[in-house]
């Protein structure tokens, strides 16, 4: 990415970290460039980062920068291309009863107790540590730019909260958590179809879903919202199967 050219990053500077154990893929290690100061990564500077390929965690905006490594692949949606699928249509018929409501960013324990529940039995968290709390707070509460939170609720049951960032062309998806005690009723699927109909309603043309890993289990359900586009070689592509 060629920040020199971006008036709108002209007061941030580039610097990437250290080696750290890539979460993704075993055995591997990562790195990542970030934009700093973060106080400096305004909104206009924050949708050109999220155009190239960058992401957000907490106050932090990076992308990854490995070495000897390219697997993480920005992909977003064109929203007014997107195409249901069978079996997206039965999930958003199966939630047709589930009521969002879109919250600012902000400490909730009942969200926080989703997270942890959904931690422990997807991650294999057991540590129930009051710096968890600060640590949530630093990863999902914590922002710089415009960010929102979305609860999903099932006759008023919390079953699910997603974080957005609001950008000028769209959204970017941040973080998602949900009941894991129902895992087939697909709520992570049906939080991004959500998001594109939002999009939809308020004419927003993006819809931005960090990273696609090829070789993560984790992340390939996010080609199967269709079509997609990956950045390759720092140009946006639609894909076709």
């Amino acid at each position: 990415m060629n920040t020199t050219s971006n008036k709108s990053l002209n007061d941030i500077q580039f610097y990437v970290t250290t080696n750290y154990s890539c979460g993704y893929i075993k055995e591997r290690n990562a790195r990542s460039l970030v934009a700093a100061p973060y106080k400096k990564v305004n909104a206009k500077a924050y949708n050109d980062l999220i155009q190239s390929g960058f992401r957000r965690s907490g106050q932090y905006v990076y992308k990854p920068q490995c070495k000897d490594c390219q697997a993480c692949v920005p992909i977003r949606l064109v929203i007014s291309n997107f195409l249901l699928s069978r079996s997206q249509k039965r999930v958003k018929k199966n939630h047709k009863n589930i009521q969002a409501k879109i919250l600012p960013l902000a400490f909730h324990q009942e969200h926080y107790n989703l997270y942890t529940d959904y931690q422990n039995k997807r991650h294999q968290l057991n540590s129930k540590l009051e710096e968890d709390i600060v640590e949530y707070k630093d990863f999902l509460v914590s922002s710089n730019v415009n960010s929102k939170l979305i609860e999903f609720r099932d006759n008023e049951r919390l079953v699910m909260v997603t974080v957005v960032d609001n950008i000028e062309e769209g959204l970017s998806a941040v973080y998602t958590f949900y009941d894991c005690d129902e895992e087939k009723k697909s709520y992570g699927t049906f939080s991004i179809l959500w998001l594109i109909d939002y999009c939809l309603k308020n004419k927003l043309s993006y819809l931005y879903l960090g990273y696609w890993i090829n070789q993560s289990n984790k992340m390939k359900y996010k080609i199967n919202f269709k079509p997609y586009e990956l950045m390759i070689d720092g140009l946006w592509k639609q894909m076709s199967d």
